[in-house]
């Protein structure tokens, strides 16, 4: 499951609970990615509750791997590149 820039909408608490027990039944079994620009302190702002957030965070970084992406967005790069043409 692919999860693409994660954090732009918030969840209601019914839908925070969905995904957290449908992550939580993929921990150690099923390979998930997620992509955002938030940082893990800023994801209970997501939730509307710290401690779903805690578990949840907890639950997907157990032997994960993260890979933090600083540097220019490609698509800015492209949008500059295309209005110097």
């Amino acid at each position: 499951m692919i999860c693409d820039e994660f954090g732009y909408v918030s969840f209601d608490k019914n839908g925070a609970e969905l995904l957290f027990n449908h992550l939580s039944l993929r921990a150690d079994r099923k390979s998930t990615i997620i992509t955002t620009n938030l940082g893990f302190e800023r994801w209970d702002k997501i939730f509307g509750d710290a401690v779903l957030t805690a578990a949840l965070v907890d639950r997907l970084t157990h032997k994960a791997y993260l890979i933090n992406m600083n540097g220019e967005s490609y698509r800015l790069k492209e949008t500059r590149e295309m209005n110097q043409k």
